[in-house]
């Protein structure tokens, strides 16, 4: 088997474990994706704007099975949209010209402290609740949802667990229904513009592409069917280990940052 052949299964199987994770947990599929293509030799820019195309397919994936369901609300699908979209571009166009280990650091600490909170609140996001469902909580609401859409546009992994515990603390949602809105809205249509922008001042591995899409895809759908048929507890569950992992893996990834 030529060294291509098992470079492109390693994609393929990457793709599928990362994205499949995040599915599951609400976000975190740059956290084994990116680090595999910057070990095969790509540049930080290359890789992360490889990394953000290919992770669109990963919304498409989990939104085919997520939409069987049913329980989409299309008023606060646009609603998240509008709020996180202008933060995702005014991430992406800074990202390429700023160091990032502060951000890192930073963000890193915050994941860390998300994973925590969920696991010594054993109640959190087990059933829907209805929060802040007035004028104020929606600007309110929508203010964090845009600064959490510049992160999604800037960082390479763990925004979408900041969405998903967003809607469970803020709103009330149940951890289901919120990694429902993350993957569909923040995978497919946040990651899209970012892939965009970022496409357009980077250089894209597109050979690499068709592994890596299709991991995500499989990943998506089979991630999404797995929360939807274990429900709240496992996807709770789920989030707290990869909060504490993505958290702790940026950190190390800050401290390495070359000064």
């Amino acid at each position: 088997m030529s060294q291509l052949i098992v470079m492109y299964l390693m994609l393929f199987v990457i793709s599928l474990l990362a994205n499949g994770l995040s599915a599951l947990a609400g976000g975190g599929a740059g956290l084994l994706q990116l680090p595999v293509l910057l070990f095969l030799g790509l540049e930080f820019a290359p890789a992360l704007a490889t990394h953000k195309i290919a992770s669109v397919a990963l919304g498409v994936g989990a939104t085919y099975r997520h939409m069987r369901e049913k329980n989409i609300s299309l008023n606060f699908s646009l609603y998240m949209l509008a709020a996180g979209l202008p933060g995702v571009v005014l991430g992406a166009n800074v990202i390429l010209q700023v160091p990032d280990r502060w951000a890192q650091g930073v963000l890193g600490c915050f994941t860390l402290g998300l994973g925590v909170y969920s696991m010594v609140s054993p109640q959190l996001g087990m059933s829907e609740q209805d929060r802040r469902r007035n004028v104020l909580g929606y600007l309110s609401g929508a203010l964090g949802l845009f600064f959490i859409g510049i992160l999604n546009g800037s960082i390479t992994s763990g925004t979408g667990l900041f969405v998903t515990i967003w809607l469970v603390v803020w709103f009330g949602l149940s951890y289901k229904l919120a990694v429902a809105y993350t993957l569909i809205l923040v995978g497919m249509f946040w990651n899209g513009t970012g892939a965009l922008v970022l496409a357009m001042q980077a250089p894209v591995k597109w050979d690499w592409l068709p592994m890596l899409i299709l991991g995500a895809l499989a990943g998506g759908y089979l991630g999404a069917h797995w929360s939807i048929a274990k429900g709240n507890k496992l996807v709770k569950r789920c989030f707290e280990v990869l909060t504490i992992v993505v958290g702790l893996s940026l950190l190390w990834r800050a401290v390495c940052l070359p000064q």
